[in-house]
This record gives structure tokens, C-alpha cells and sequence, in this order.
């Protein structure tokens, strides 16, 4: 069997879900400041594919890198672990 290299993993809290099979993840970052020592948050969004739909704003994701499915789509999602309330 051949196997699958490593793929980057990513948890985040789903911020947009307005496209047909797509949403926006938000992953949010606690980065110390190399100079004044600081803790300073910094947010990257991610477009991930969402085959069933099932995301709502506000959810708690574990998404995963795939192969491009479109221009800015190149992650996935693996599961929802925590829905919003």
C-alpha cells in the first residue's frame, strides 16, 4: 500500500458560510512580539470546501489541506468539533 505524506491541520471557528458548498474558517494565532514581548493576535482566514453544507457560523472546525478544488480553495473539512450555541 502506498502511503500519504503529512497533511497540515488547522482548527478554527467558521466565520462565513454564504457559498454553495464553501466556507471561511478563521484560525486565530497568540504570537509574542519580538521586541516589546507583547502578545499580539493575528487571524488568517482559510476558503474550505464543505461537501454537505453542514457548517454554521460559529463552528468549531478541523480542517485539513488537499489538493486545489478551485482558485482559493485548497483545504477541507474533517470535522465539526464543536457546534455553536
Amino acid at each position: 500500500m502506498e502511503q500519504r505524506n503529512l497533511r497540515k491541520e488547522r482548527i478554527g471557528i467558521v466565520t462565513s458560510n454564504k457559498m454553495e458548498k464553501s466556507i471561511v474558517v478563521s484560525e486565530v494565532k497568540r504570537i509574542k512580539h519580538p521586541m516589546y514581548g507583547k502578545f499580539v493576535l493575528r487571524t488568517k482566514k482559510y476558503v474550505a470546501h464543505d461537501e454537505k453544507n453542514d457548517c454554521n457560523i460559529g463552528d468549531t472546525v478541523k480542517i485539513m489541506e488537499t489538493k486545489p478544488i478551485s482558485k482559493s480553495k485548497c483545504w477541507r473539512i474533517i470535522e465539526i468539533i464543536e457546534r455553536a450555541k
